[in-house]
C-alpha cells in the first residue's frame, strides 16, 4: 500500500496538485502519524524527485518548486505539532546548517532545521552551496560546536572534505563536530567517514537524536568553545 502512496503523491506533485499532496500526506499521517508520514511518503518521495532531476532533467523547475512548496506546507504542521510538546522546550545549542559548495538540494536540509528548532536546537541555516571556510566561520562567531553539511549527490559530496580539512586547519578538530546528511550517506554508509564527517543521520526526524548524542559526548569529554 505504501508504494501506491508515493506514486500518488509524486504523480500529484507533478501535476503541481499542491492541496492534493498535503491531503495524502495529512491522510496517511492520521492513521500512521507525522513521523510515519515524514520518513515512510515524504522523504522517499523527495528523494525520487531529486534523483530524477539529476539524472534526467526531465522535471521543470516549477514542478520543482511546488515540491519544495508542499514539503514546507507539511512540515510547517509537523512543526507546530512537536514546538507543542513541552519536552521540546529547552534550549540544548546551536548548530550551523548549510548545504555543501556546488550543492542546491535545499528541501532536506530545511526539514532538519525544522526537527532541530523542534527539539530545542537553535539554528544557523546558510543555505546552499555555502563555501566550507563560510561553515567554520560561522560556528566560530556563533559559538556553535556542530556543523551539519548536506549533499545529495557523490560529486558533492566530496567537497564536505573542504569543511573537515578547513577545521583541522584551525585547530578546532576536538571542539566543532562535523555531522554530514544526505540521500548519499544512506546509500553509501562509508562516506561518512570518508570525507571526515563525526556522524551522520538516517533522516531529518532521526537528526535531534545524534546531535543530542554527540552533546553528551562532548559534554562527557569536558569540550567547550
Amino acid at each position: 500500500m505504501i508504494e501506491s502512496v508515493r506514486e500518488q503523491l509524486l504523480k500529484t506533485i507533478l501535476e503541481a496538485g499542491r492541496a492534493e499532496a498535503n491531503t495524502i500526506l495529512e491522510r496517511w499521517a492520521e492513521t500512521n502519524g507525522y513521523d510515519d508520514a515524514v520518513i515512510s511518503v515524504l522523504e522517499p518521495v523527495l528523494e525520487k524527485i531529486g534523483l530524477i532531476w539529476e539524472s534526467t532533467q526531465n522535471i521543470s523547475l516549477a514542478q520543482a518548486y511546488v515540491a519544495g512548496k508542499i514539503a514546507e506546507d507539511f512540515m510547517a504542521k509537523v512543526s507546530e505539532k512537536y514546538s507543542g510538546s513541552s519536552c521540546y522546550a529547552a534550549k540544548k545549542g546551536s548548530v550551523v546548517l548549510g548545504n555543501i559548495e556546488d550543492d542546491y538540494h535545499s528541501l532536506g536540509r530545511r526539514m532538519v532545521a525544522i526537527f532541530l528548532k523542534s527539539a530545542g536546537w537553535e539554528v544557523y541555516d546558510l543555505g546552499n552551496d555555502v563555501p566550507a571556510a563560510d561553515f567554520v566561520d560561522e560556528a566560530v562567531k556563533t559559538g556553535s560546536r556542530f556543523i551539519g553539511v548536506s549533499a545529495m549527490m557523490y560529486t558533492t559530496a566530496m567537497n564536505i572534505k573542504k569543511v573537515r580539512s578547513e577545521i583541522d586547519r584551525r585547530g578546532l578538530g576536538g571542539r566543532i563536530k562535523l555531522i554530514a546528511g544526505g540521500a548519499v550517506f544512506r546509500l553509501r554508509r562509508e562516506l561518512v567517514s570518508e570525507v571526515g564527517a563525526d556522524a551522520t543521520a538516517g533522516n531529518a526526524i532521526a537528526a535531534p537524536a545524534v546531535f543530542d548524542k554527540l552533546s553528551r559526548e562532548f559534554n562527557a569529554a569536558g569540550g567547550s568553545i
